[in-house]
């Protein structure tokens, strides 16, 4: 990472005019046959630099500008500042932030100029969070300029791009070098944000979709530190900008399309579907098409990803929270869970097994009725299942007071799919574990009505002898030599 400054804090030229936001560039889109006097704001290519209203070539190693470092002396204490020379100082020191160091290939390159952007971004932290009437006017462009700068950067490539998922127990994750910089400035931009003084209409000259989609571009950091931070300002941005709602929504769809159907391979996933919760819970009734169309084409598709444990647990929230404001959802989604039902997966089976309890949890029983067939066909498939803690997972249902209600009331039709499933693997299951909780669920059905009770357990022992006297059921014998 080279040194790169828009401004030096050591100029005075504080009248020219500040530059929009269009002109902001990430440092790998700038044109490196551009002239030195390309317009105010374009990020400098190695070897330039702007102080004041000058551009000035500098040789030697990048990242040693005199003029720039020179600017990178301690300025005065904002709260020892006049009050009348507070918001000059504050501009002065957000330029001052704008020059960027080298912490990969020389680490220990600059420290005392590091410790000195360091402390200045942590006062103006603390200015921010603690004084009023301090976010002028004239704050917002150098506030938006200073992250933008400092933030906006082509990702380094990934560790790991095709080998095995991301085990957040077992993996370390790649950190951010410059994160002792990087940290303070998300900070003071994240409190910049939430200041009571912050007027969204005087920000949305700088906060734009630009802005917004270079944003999004960082979500695949593998830095979960700044995810997480990414996550609060996109969220804080979407609640405070109502012109950028949908903008934001449609360019999270684009992120989700492109893993889902080309990269399969995103850091940023569960914190943007944690994002989505949230926005999906203040979704206004009834629901737009656009929003369920959402949740079929995106949400569900993301099931089939294979690195769905990343995520899951947020992605099943989402899910579930759309079920909640529409009940009508529910069978289009279970029918598209078990659709993309894992065949050989089998922790991935149990994910989905967790989602469907918490479907079931909120499901309405006129909705059940719809799609109970196939959704136990597929649980007696789990019961069956030679891996135990699939088994295991799928028998939990019966220990669940709400989903035994809606069997009851509907024993007729489950049982019968359910028995043979189930007597069976009482007797023939290797786990002993899944032996008594098989018996539970018999002994269930069994309370539940003993008639239909009885009538299964003849119809399976029956079936059972045919089959070992060669009999297909509706077949008879001299069927055979005609």
């Amino acid at each position: 990472m080279f040194e790169v400054a828009l401004w030096d804090s050591c100029s005075r030229g504080l009248a020219i005019p500040l530059p929009p936001l269009s002109h902001l560039h990430s440092r790998d889109n700038t044109d490196s046959s551009s002239s030195p006097t390309s317009s105010w704001g374009t990020v400098m290519r190695e070897g330039e630099c702007r102080t004041g209203s000058k551009l000035h070539w500098y040789l030697g190693k990048p990242g040693r500008c005199s003029a720039c470092l020179q600017g990178q002396t301690p300025l005065l204490s904002l709260t020892d500042a006049p009050p009348h020379e507070r918001e000059e100082l504050f501009i002065q020191k957000l330029r001052q932030c704008c020059v960027l160091f080298d912490f990969i290939s020389d680490p220990l390159s600059d420290l005392k100029f590091k410790e000195v952007k360091r402390a200045g971004l942590n006062e103006m932290v603390e200015y921010i969070t603690h004084n009023r009437d301090v976010v002028t006017e004239a704050i917002y462009p150098e506030a938006v300029i200073m992250f933008s700068v400092n933030l906006f950067r082509t990702l380094p490539p990934s560790s790991n791009p095709t080998g095995a998922e991301f085990d957040p127990e077992e993996d370390e994750p790649t950190l951010e070098a410059a994160w002792p910089h990087l940290q303070l400035v998300y900070e003071f931009f994240l409190r910049f944000l939430e200041s009571p003084d912050f007027q969204p209409n005087v920000a949305k000259k700088y906060i734009d979709q630009k802005f917004v989609l270079s944003l999004l571009d960082l979500f695949d950091s593998e830095d979960p530190r700044e995810r997480d931070f990414l996550k609060t300002i996109l969220h804080r941005i979407y609640g405070k900008f109502l012109g950028l709602r949908a903008y934001v929504r449609r360019q999270i769809n684009n992120i989700f399309y492109r893993f889902i159907y080309e990269t399969e391979h995103h850091n940023g996933i569960a914190e943007l579907l944690e994002i989505l919760g949230s926005i999906i819970n203040g979704f206004a009734l009834p629901l737009k098409e656009e929003h369920k169309m959402f949740l079929i084409r995106v949400l569900l598709p993301l099931h089939k990803v294979k690195s769905l444990s990343v995520y899951h647990p947020q992605l099943a929230y989402c899910v579930v929270q759309f079920l909640e404001k529409d009940s009508s959802l529910t069978e289009p989604v279970i029918v598209g869970l078990l659709k993309f039902w894992p065949k050989t997966h089998s922790p991935k089976e149990v994910m989905f097994l967790n989602e469907l309890e918490e479907i079931l949890d909120v499901i309405e029983p006129s909705e059940f009725v719809k799609v109970m067939e196939p959704l136990f066909r597929q649980l007696a498939k789990c019961v069956s299942s030679p891996h135990f803690q699939v088994a295991e997972r799928a028998l939990y249902y019966w220990n669940n007071e709400y989903i035994m209600s809606l069997i009851s009331d509907n024993a007729a039709k489950i049982l019968p799919i359910m028995f043979p499933a189930l007597y069976k693997n009482s007797k023939s299951h290797w786990n002993k574990t899944i032996h008594g909780l098989i018996y539970n669920a018999l002994k269930l059905f069994m309370e539940m009505n003993q008639k239909l009770f009885d009538d299964c357990t003849q119809q399976y022992k029956a079936e059972k002898q045919n089959n070992k006297d060669g009999i297909i059921p509706g077949i008879s014998k001299s069927s055979w030599w005609r």
